[in-house]
């Protein structure tokens, strides 16, 4: 079984934004929105997210909302990571505050966000 973490977010602009501050690769899939019970199942199956740790990091918007509630029902097991509600998109929140979001889940960011 693999173990290794997995990220899901939105957009290829959140998944870039995660790499630029995450030290340490990561597995990250982008859902572009919300997804279909077909497409939902795919996401499941190809990247066997029951057996994996996942954490959910979306935008703090209504799209946002809808995805973290729809992949919580499919993925109880899912942990959240939160960006203040001021910066609204993953790919709009500064490096520095991306980074102590990542850290609170035990992700390690590279030292020059951690100012």
């Amino acid at each position: 079984m693999n173990e290794e973490r997995i990220v899901i977010v939105e957009g290829i602009t959140d998944k870039k934004k995660l790499n630029k501050v995450l030290k340490d690769p990561v597995e990250i899939i982008c859902t572009h929105g919300t997804l279909g019970v077909e497409r939902m199942e795919e996401l499941i199956l190809d990247n066997n997210l029951d057996h994996r740790p996942v954490f959910i990091l979306v935008d703090e918007d209504d799209s946002g909302y809808k995805l973290r509630k729809q992949l919580t029902e499919e993925l109880p097991h899912a942990l959240h990571i939160y960006i203040d509600k001021a910066f609204r998109e993953v790919a709009a929140t500064p490096e520095p505050e991306l980074a102590r979001a990542l850290l609170s889940r035990h992700f390690n960011v590279k030292p020059i966000y951690l100012i």
